[in-house]
């Protein structure tokens, strides 16, 4: 597979690092998430999450078997009318791959992925919100944030992040709840539910224009939960540093959040095949610095991080092991 030699390599540096600085941090996933197989030559394939856990192998996390959802947590987002219509065309699978938009496809391993993607979010939660740890990383596929409440795009069926943000609201009664995104490529679902929902802020850096178009400055939300930060295409480290620190950090310093979930994706690396901006690996472990410096002022260290999008596989393992690194350097 394209690039999997060089992720491995770079599973291998990172390593060190990663027992260097990491406590046993919570890490949700499961096998089933590999077995999510889109067409030949998707973007959003298995070897992305494979390359993921191989650069976090090794280090010390307490890792635990993402669970699926209930129903009941995915109705907070998605509608049951969406939820139950999806059945039919899980059953299919069974016969064929079974494509919902022009980019998003099912396959017979898909309900167990999807549905245990979402449940790993619900599950960190959880986990943080009953002090079993403060940190969380879903190590999860496919990805989440694109998803609306009614419909599947950009490779996400649930959103993850999302149905994870209003089970912390609802289950476990908080009053503010925050979501950063990182991914280049706009959180249009996430933005969506952040819009009918004022306790919840939802944040984002991103590249624009871009798929999928949505995330202008203008989208504020509801009184100002809602805070874009997008940036032109060849944008490097020093605007989105720069945007970090201007919007993004500010807005969650005010929000005041009692806890925070990230939609982790990497493909704001210069290396992305699906992007233009120009990240370095060292941009993700600063922004896992920042936000856990805010997570210790606001909401005693309590973070949630979910994996998004990240396509090219040496740069997605080494900026997520930096990203986690980043996090647990008190």
């Amino acid at each position: 597979m394209k690039n999997q030699g060089a992720a491995s390599r770079c599973a291998r540096g990172v390593s060190g690092a990663l027992l260097r600085y990491m406590s046993a941090m919570l890490l949700f996933t499961h096998p089933a998430m590999l077995a999510h197989e889109p067409p030949g030559g998707h973007a959003e394939h298995p070897g992305r999450l494979q390359a993921v856990l191989d650069a976090l192998e090794g280090a010390s996390f307490d890792r635990r078997e993402a669970p699926y959802a209930q129903k009941d947590a995915i109705a907070r987002v998605h509608p049951h009318a969406y939820i139950e219509a999806l059945e039919p065309a899980f059953a299919e699978t069974a016969h064929a791959r079974v494509r919902l938009d022009p980019d998003t496809y099912i396959s017979a391993g898909s309900r167990a992925a999807i549905y245990r993607a979402a449940g790993a979010c619900v599950a960190a939660v959880d986990a943080v919100m009953s002090g079993e740890d403060d940190i969380a990383f879903c190590a999860v596929r496919p990805p989440g944030h694109h998803a609306e409440p009614i419909a599947p795009m950009g490779f996400c069926i649930f959103n993850n992040v999302a149905i994870g943000a209003l089970h912390a609201l609802e289950a476990h009664g908080l009053r503010k709840v925050a979501v950063v995104d990182f991914d280049v490529h706009h959180g249009n679902g996430t933005q969506t539910v952040a819009e009918g929902e004022p306790r919840l802020l939802f944040a984002s850096t991103h590249q624009a224009p871009l798929y999928p178009g949505t995330g202008a400055r203008t989208e504020t939300g509801i009184g100002g939960n809602v805070v874009n930060a997008p940036l032109p295409a060849g944008a490097g480290s020093a605007a989105w540093r720069a945007a970090m620190e201007a919007r993004v950090l500010p807005a969650l310093d005010a929000f005041a959040p009692e806890l925070i979930l990230v939609s982790a994706g990497f493909d704001a690396h210069r290396a992305d095949p699906l992007a233009q901006m120009e990240l370095e690996t060292e941009d993700f472990a600063w922004a896992g610095q920042r936000l856990r410096e805010l997570s210790l002022q606001h909401c005693k260290g309590k973070l949630v991080s979910t994996l998004e999008g990240g396509y090219d596989l040496a740069a997605l393992a080494g900026s997520a092991a930096a990203y986690l690194a980043a996090l647990q350097r008190d």
